[in-house]
């Protein structure tokens, strides 16, 4: 699987790099939309759902619960497919051959979510541990 540099337009407007926003990335990247603009919705969300939910501090930029990734990329029109079933062990890895070839998929593996068009993995560093990197599930988005 290749990898390819994408930051989803973050350089546009933040330069620190380490920072733990790869929904906030991987969203922008999947859907061609403007970092920004993503990086706002998000935090919009972030915001309401804390009106719920107080103890969750998600933040664009700091970090997303998984809960309210599922609820903005749901919102936005993806479908969730479960990769890993309990007891079952990884049955998907971050490589050639185990995601859909085609298509724009945000991916779920441990304490990451990157973005994978069209087979190659797009994000700040590759991710895919030399594709032994266990996929949990992915998001794809539902067509008509």
């Amino acid at each position: 699987m290749k990898w390819i540099y994408d930051d989803g337009g973050r350089s546009k407007y933040y330069q620190k790099e380490n920072v733990n926003d790869c929904v906030c990335r991987s969203i922008a990247i999947v859907t061609g939309r403007d970092y920004k603009e993503i990086y706002d919705l998000i935090n919009k969300y972030a915001e309401e759902y804390r009106q719920v939910n107080p103890d969750d501090n998600s933040h664009a930029r700091l970090g997303v619960s998984k809960d309210l990734t599922y609820k903005i990329l749901t919102d936005l029109g993806f479908k969730w497919i479960t990769k890993m079933y309990f007891g079952k062990g990884c049955t998907c890895h971050l490589r050639d051959g185990e995601l859909p070839k085609k298509g724009r998929l945000i991916v779920s593996v441990s304490k990451h979510l990157t973005a994978v068009i069209d087979g190659n993995v797009h994000d700040i560093y590759d991710c895919t541990r030399n594709g032994k990197r266990c996929v949990y599930g992915y998001f794809i988005k539902e067509t008509a």
